[in-house]
C-alpha cells in the first residue's frame, strides 16, 4: 500500500510540473528526444495459440499487468523524470502556426484501407520510398497515420478484434496486422529524409476493453479508477438486466439509467447518444456481467461510453489519477520512442461530467475539467518539442475555450458542413454565414485544419445550433429563425441531396452521411447511377472534388486530403461490407481499399478485408503523369500555396457577394508579399461579380496565380471584377 501511494503521489508532481508560463517557438526539426534504446520498455509477447485459457489466479493477473497500458505508462514515465529534456521547450501557450510551420500540407491514411504489395505490411507500404517521392512532388509534408496501435479486447488470454477502426486501443505497441514497432520507426526515419513529419494519435476519452479494462472489473489496484465505473451493489442487481450469453455485457435502457441515478450511482443519461441504435445503444451506459475479482467477491459493475459498448469512458478526476498516468505515458511512448511528431487527440472534448443542474441530464460537453485536461495533455507534448490537434465536433465557443492552453491545432468542424452543404445545393450562403462566425467567436482559420474526407462520416450534427444556439437568431435566406430551425433546413437539404433516390451509393449514418468526396461532388451534379459513368461526368466530379479543395488549401492553416481524395474514391456496396454494417455503423462503405502506388493490381481486398473501391482518378504514378488529372492538378495547386505561403497568412476579410454561389476569401500574405484572393463558385452557373477589396492598393496589379498571367489592376475604388465558371475558383495575388 505504502509503495502504491508513492507512485500517486510521484505522478501528481509529475502532473502538476506539466503546467507553467511560456510561448512556444517552433522545435528543431529532429525528433524529441527519447531515453536510448537500451533502456526501453521490453517488448511484450503475442499471447500464445497454445496459451493455457485459465483467467483467473496471480499468474493471469500478473499476465493481465504485463500488457496493460498503466502498467507501460509508468515504466515509460520513468525514463523522462529528472531529465533535463523535459525543460528545453516552453508549453504553457498552443502555438498553430509553428505547427503549421512544421508541416501544413497533411495525407490523412487509414491503416485498413492501405492495399500493399503481395507479402508486405502497411506499415511498409507507406514507408515505401517510391511513395515518399511522390508525395515530396506533390507537396505533402506530413503523414497522420490514424490509429496504428493495437485495439479491441481481450477476453481470457485471447485477443479480440477491434469494434472501431483502432480507435478502440488496448495497447502501446503497434498493431501487429499494420507492422511492427521497427517498422513504424522507420516510416518516421523515412519522413525526416524527405522533410516531413509523421502524425500518430492518443485516446485520452476512452480504451477498448484490454488488459485496463479486465484489471478494473476485478477491482485490481488503481485500474477501477481508470475508467467512469460504478460498482452496483448487489442488493440493487434487480435493476440491472441479464447479460446475453457469449457477451461480457449488455447496454442499459433509458429507465435503468435513470432508476440507477435516482439511487445516487451515476450521472445519468447524457444530452445526446452518439451512435444511438435501436436494443444495441439506447444509453451511454452498459453493466458487466458478474465478475470475480481478486478478492473473491463478484461485482457488477455500471460503466459510461460515450460511443460504442467496447470503448469504456476514463475518469479524469479520480483519487489515482490514472488516467492521467496512462494517457501522458502513451503520449510519452509515441514521441519519444516511435519518433512522431505531432499528436492527434481524439473524442478530447468528453472528460468531464457531472450530474446536471436541476437534476437536468448531465453536463457533459463544454465541461471545463475538458479544458483542464487538454491543457495538461498539451502541455507535456509541447515540453517535448511535439504539437497537438483536437478534432472536437462541439460549439464554436467550446472550440475556442479548449484552444486555451491546449491543442495547437483544431480540425475544422466550424466550415467543413458549409463547404459540403454549398456543394451540393449550389448556395453559399450557409458557408458565408459560418465564415462569419468564425471571425464572431475569433477562431484563427490559421489554427484548423482544412480537411477533405477522413475516416468518419460526413458529420452533420451542426452542435452549436443543437444544444447551446438551440434558440438563438440567425439570419438566413432572408428570414430571421432560431438555431435549431436553421439546423433542421441545412440537414434537410443534406439528406434530401445525398441520400435516398437522388444518391443511393450514400447511407444515412449515425451523426450524418457516410459518403466520400466524390460522391458528394456526384450527388451535387445530380448523378443516381455511379457505376456507369461518362467521361463528361467523371470530369465534372473530379472539377467539383478539386473546387472544394483549393477551397480548404488555399487559406491559412492545415491542409489535409485522403488516399481516398487522391484516387477518386466512390463508396462500397453495402452487401460487399454487410458484416460489419451488422451494429448499424455504415462508415464501412466510404472506408474502401485502394493501391496508391498501382502495385497490386489485381488485389481485391486490403490485408484488412476491405474490399478494394472504384477509384475515378487512378494510381499516383498514373496521375502525375497525365496533365489535368486530379493529383497534377492538386500538385500544381499545393505548390503556389508553398511558394507564397498561403498557409501562414491572415485571414482579413471574408467580402460579401451577391452570386448565390460565391464565396471570397481576403488573405494579408506574409512578409509583404501582397494581398491574396481565393474565390470559389459552388454554383452550378458562371459567375460575373464586382467585390470591394478593401485592403488592396487601388490600381494594384492582380495576377492569377494559378494560371501565372496577370489579370489587369485593381479599380481605383478598391473594387475587383470576378468572372469564374461553374464550379471553379480563381487565387489571385494583389500587390
Amino acid at each position: 500500500m505504502a509503495t502504491r501511494a508513492r507512485y500517486v503521489l510521484l505522478s501528481l508532481a509529475t502532473l502538476l510540473g506539466v503546467l507553467g508560463l511560456g510561448c512556444q517557438s517552433a522545435p528543431p526539426t529532429g525528433s524529441p528526444g527519447p531515453a536510448p534504446d537500451s533502456v526501453a520498455a521490453p517488448a511484450r509477447a503475442a499471447p500464445s495459440a497454445a496459451a493455457p485459457e485459465v483467467a483467473s489466479g496471480d499468474t493471469y493477473i500478473r499476465w493481465l499487468v504485463d500488457r496493460s497500458m498503466l502498467h507501460q505508462a509508468e515504466l515509460t514515465a520513468r525514463r523522462y523524470s529528472g531529465q533535463g529534456q523535459l525543460w528545453q521547450h516552453p508549453y504553457a501557450n498552443p502555438q498553430p502556426r509553428a505547427a503549421s510551420a512544421l508541416a501544413s500540407v497533411w495525407f490523412t491514411a487509414y491503416p485498413p484501407s492501405h492495399i500493399t504489395r503481395p507479402g508486405e505490411s502497411v506499415l511498409g507500404s507507406l514507408g515505401d520510398p517510391e511513395l515518399w517521392s511522390l508525395f515530396k512532388e506533390i507537396g505533402v509534408k506530413g503523414v497522420h497515420t490514424g490509429p496504428m496501435k493495437r485495439a479491441g479486447g481481450i477476453r481470457g488470454r485471447e485477443y479480440t478484434p477491434t469494434i472501431d477502426g483502432n480507435f478502440d486501443r488496448i495497447s502501446t505497441e503497434i498493431d501487429p496486422g499494420f507492422g511492427s514497432d521497427e517498422e513504424y520507426k522507420s516510416l518516421v526515419r523515412r519522413a525526416r529524409d524527405n522533410g516531413a513529419v509523421v502524425i500518430g494519435d492518443i485516446v485520452p476519452g476512452h480504451s477498448g476493453k484490454g488488459a485496463d479494462f479486465r484489471l478494473a472489473e476485478r477491482g485490481y489496484g488503481d485500474y477501477p479508477g481508470l475508467y467512469h465505473m460504478v460498482e452496483i451493489e448487489s442488493k440493487d442487481w434487480g435493476v440491472l438486466p441479464p447479460v446475453p450469453a457469449g457477451k461480457d455485457a449488455v447496454n442499459l435502457k433509458p429507465e435503468a439509467v435513470d432508476e440507477l441515478k435516482a439511487r445516487g450511482y451515476i450521472v445519468g443519461q447524457l444530452p445526446r447518444t452518439i451512435f444511438y441504435e435501436k436494443n444495441i445503444k439506447e444509453t451511454d451506459w452498459s453493466v458487466t456481467e458478474a465478475v470475480a475479482g481478486v478478492d473473491g467477491r463478484k461485482r457488477r459493475w455500471v460503466y459510461l461510453h460515450y460511443f460504442k459498448g467496447g470503448q469504456p469512458t476514463f475518469n479524469w478526476l479520480d483519487p489515482t489519477f490514472a488516467a492521467q498516468r496512462l494517457v501522458m505515458g502513451d503520449a510519452l511512448h509515441s514521441l519519444g520512442t516511435l519518433g512522431e511528431r505531432m499528436l492527434r487527440l481524439d473524442a478530447n472534448g468528453f472528460l468531464g461530467i457531472e450530474v446536471g443542474p436541476n437534476n437536468d441530464r448531465a453536463w457533459s460537453e463544454g465541461h471545463p475539467l475538458s479544458v483542464t485536461s487538454n491543457q495538461l495533455i498539451a502541455g507535456l507534448v509541447r515540453k517535448l518539442g511535439g504539437f497537438t490537434f483536437q478534432e472536437l465536433n462541439l460549439t464554436l465557443e467550446d472550440i475556442k475555450a479548449m484552444s486555451h492552453g491546449g491543442a495547437d491545432l483544431s480540425y475544422d468542424f466550424v466550415t467543413r458542413p458549409g463547404y459540403h452543404h454549398a456543394l451540393v445545393t449550389g448556395d453559399a450562403e450557409f458557408l458565408r454565414l459560418m465564415l462569419g462566425l468564425q471571425k464572431t467567436y475569433q477562431i484563427d482559420p490559421a489554427g484548423l485544419i482544412h480537411a477533405l474526407q477522413n475516416h468518419d462520416e460526413l458529420t452533420l450534427e451542426l452542435v452549436h445550433f443543437w444544444t447551446r444556439h438551440k434558440d438563438a437568431t440567425f439570419t438566413f435566406r432572408g428570414k430571421t429563425m432560431k438555431g435549431r430551425e436553421l439546423r433542421e433546413i441545412i440537414r434537410a437539404e443534406m439528406h434530401g441531396r445525398l441520400l435516398g433516390p437522388a444518391a443511393p451509393y450514400n447511407l444515412e449514418a449515425a451523426n450524418g452521411v457516410s459518403c466520400t468526396t466524390a460522391t458528394v461532388a456526384a450527388a451535387a451534379l445530380g448523378i443516381r447511377d455511379v457505376g456507369r459513368l461518362t467521361e463528361a461526368q467523371r470530369r465534372d466530379i473530379q472539377r467539383a472534388h478539386l473546387l472544394v479543395a483549393m477551397y480548404n488549401a488555399m487559406q491559412p492553416g492545415i491542409f489535409a486530403l485522403s488516399g481516398w481524395d487522391l484516387v477518386g474514391a466512390l463508396t462500397l456496396p453495402a452487401e460487399s461490407v454487410k458484416t460489419l454494417l451488422a451494429d448499424g455503423d455504415t462508415r464501412w462503405i466510404n472506408r474502401g481499399s485502394y493501391d496508391l502506388l498501382g502495385t497490386n493490381p489485381v488485389a481485391v481486398k486490403s490485408t484488412a478485408d476491405l474490399p478494394r473501391t472504384q477509384a475515378l482518378y487512378g494510381t499516383l504514378p498514373e496521375q502525375l503523369k497525365r496533365p489535368g488529372s486530379f493529383v497534377w492538378q492538386l500538385k500544381k495547386m499545393l505548390r503556389v500555396r508553398a511558394e507564397y505561403r498561403i498557409n501562414e497568412s491572415e485571414q482579413i476579410d471574408i467580402p460579401a457577394v451577391k452570386a448565390r454561389g460565391l464565396v471570397v476569401m481576403v488573405h494579408r500574405l506574409p512578409d509583404g508579399r501582397g494581398t491574396q484572393v481565393t474565390a470559389t463558385n459552388f454554383g452550378r452557373t458562371a459567375v460575373g461579380e464586382t467585390v470591394a477589396i478593401k485592403t488592396a492598393p487601388p490600381g494594384g496589379v492582380v495576377t492569377d496565380l494559378l494560371e501565372e498571367k496577370a489579370r489587369g489592376t485593381l479599380g481605383a475604388d478598391g473594387r475587383l471584377h470576378l468572372a469564374i465558371g461553374p464550379h471553379e475558383g480563381q487565387v489571385l495575388l494583389i500587390k
